[in-house]
């Protein structure tokens, strides 16, 4: 009797695992939300900045600006290649700022461990690239 019971649950159990790996998905949505989707990813293609916040590391103004800045942007780049930094022109100013940040918290945490190499550092509001997002774990 308990062979059977037991028999029994074992069917009723790979019966069930099997069913459920063998399905479709069929999602009924309405037709002007594709037509929202493509609007925001155009949107994207033309300007995926937003406002956010980077470390301001350099500023310089001068004729051997564009030289110190170039200096200053390689030394930080050995020191913190994970970090992004970006070489700007704002006239009359050479810029180097760093980071695409979303939230002021997350700049200060970086700015902790960017201050000892760079002590002029700070944090300044400017507009960032959206972070890039992976959907698989082995994709960068």
């Amino acid at each position: 009797m308990k062979r059977i019971i037991c028999l029994s649950i074992l069917v009723a159990w790979a019966t069930l695992t099997f069913a459920q790996s063998h399905g479709s998905l069929h999602v009924d949505q309405d037709s002007r939300i594709e037509s929202l989707i493509a609007k925001q990813r155009s949107l994207y293609k033309v300007d995926s900045s937003f406002s956010g916040y980077r470390i301001h590391i350099f500023s310089e103004i001068g004729n051997e600006a564009l030289n110190h800045a170039k200096a200053v942007k390689s030394r930080f780049e050995r020191a913190f290649p994970d970090i992004p930094i970006y070489l700007t022109y704002v006239e009359p100013h050479f810029l180097l700022r760093a980071g695409d940040f979303r939230n002021r918290v997350e700049a200060e945490k970086c700015l902790r461990q960017i201050k000892p190499k760079f002590k002029e550092a700070f944090v300044t509001a400017d507009k960032i690239y959206r972070p890039k997002v992976s959907l698989y774990k082995n994709e960068e």
